[in-house]
């Protein structure tokens, strides 16, 4: 069983199958949408009018302690995951969080559907087209850590 963070986007309409085909195979799978009985942040719960915010005003609120809390939820599940598995497309925020996956030594997915190809993505460990090479690339790292577990526990 791996921990994963599904890095998406919240017009994906895959993500949310995914987050269920994950638990279904018995992985625990942090849910940006869902969290604990919270529906996740959204920049609306701040300010109805803020996709005609400027810089300026967007920067004060990333202070606000909505986004302190929708940021404080995603990253302390970024720091509990084992996996990261990026659902195309996604926008910004979920490039980042594969990034930070990168660049921190998490297990990286990507499930290629809709995105624009993109030479980076080169970084992760296993770029999917269909679902079932994402569970099996997810099975066989889980199966990995297991054993290295068991080798660094003898």
């Amino acid at each position: 069983m791996a921990k994963v963070y599904v890095a998406s986007s919240w017009k994906n309409d895959w993500q949310p199958y995914i987050v269920s085909l994950l638990r279904n195979h018995g992985h625990e799978v942090y849910d940006f949408r869902n969290q604990e009985g919270d529906k996740g942040f959204h920049w609306s719960e701040i300010d109805p009018e803020w996709k005609q915010w400027t810089p300026e005003k967007y920067r004060d609120c990333l202070d606000h302690p909505l986004a302190e809390r929708g940021f404080k939820a995603d990253f302390d599940a970024m720091l509990w995951a084992d996996v990261f598995v990026g659902v195309q497309p996604f926008g910004r925020s979920a490039s980042i969080e594969m990034g930070w996956a990168v660049g921190n030594g998490k297990r990286t997915i990507l499930l290629l559907e809709n995105g624009e190809p993109e030479l980076m993505v080169k970084m992760f460990d296993h770029i999917c087209c269909h679902t079932d090479e994402v569970i099996a690339a997810i099975d066989n790292q889980s199966l990995e850590l297991a054993a290295k577990n068991r080798r660094n526990s003898a």
